[in-house]
């Protein structure tokens, strides 16, 4: 059976440096996709993974089992990627890969894969779409991030972001109202392109209706 990643972190603890590779594999790719998201800049998102990590291996004392580790490694991720982005100097350690590295335990981050993402919406979807959440404030860029990308509940999101699920699901009412009238305009434009082809194209259907993506428009407010 394999281990859940509450008994590889003691595991770890307790000295076993094989369980903490074992955490890198199975939350390096997912994370580096999360961070990217956040800071829209991959060789930034790839550094912040490796400075999780890092945190991660220093501050391994205080982990408890009680705790989601996933809640927790996403925590200090989030934590990480809002101070590179409020840090005007962007000011960053050089030490996280080559301490890594001395553990025997060198990240291995695969190249963007926007596989799931086509499959949900056409190669324009997805940057209107990712164009749209970029605009968001932090934190309501994280909760979106967090709840539609990671697929994270409420109540873990919210403790990442250190507040009230009553004022995470506020959050996210706010951020979800925005994108909605973001993507519905910009939108616009593209339709009455889209109608005019159509009707060049096939003089008698009827016009086509501009939509937003499923896993926003599905979104409300409770």
């Amino acid at each position: 059976m394999e281990l859940t990643d509450a008994d590889l972190m003691h595991q770890f603890q307790n000295g076993d440096i094989p369980a903490f590779e074992e955490l890198v594999g199975r939350y390096t790719l997912r994370l580096h996709r999360f961070l990217q998201r956040l800071v829209l800049n991959i060789a930034v998102a790839e550094e912040l993974t490796q400075d999780t990590f890092l945190r991660v291996f220093l501050a391994r004392g205080r982990y408890h089992a009680s705790a989601s580790f996933s809640t927790w490694i996403y925590r200090i991720a989030t934590n990480l990627a809002l101070n590179w982005i409020r840090d005007s100097r962007h000011a960053r350690q050089t030490s996280s890969l080559d301490a890594l590295t001395i553990l025997g335990t060198k990240l291995q981050i695969p190249g963007p894969d926007r596989g799931t993402e086509a499959q949900l919406v056409a190669k324009v979807e997805v940057e209107r779409v990712r164009s749209a959440i970029a605009s968001l404030p932090e934190r309501q860029r994280v909760a979106v991030l967090l709840h539609k990308y990671e697929g994270q509940d409420y109540e873990a999101i919210a403790r990442t972001l250190d507040c009230s699920v009553p004022a995470l699901k506020s959050l996210l009412c706010r951020a979800y109202a925005v994108l909605r009238g973001r993507l519905q305009a910009d939108g616009v434009e593209q339709a009455t392109i889209s109608y005019r082809e159509a009707r060049r194209r096939f003089p008698k259907r009827e016009k086509p209706q501009c939509s937003l993506p499923v896993y926003i428009e599905a979104t409300y407010c409770s």
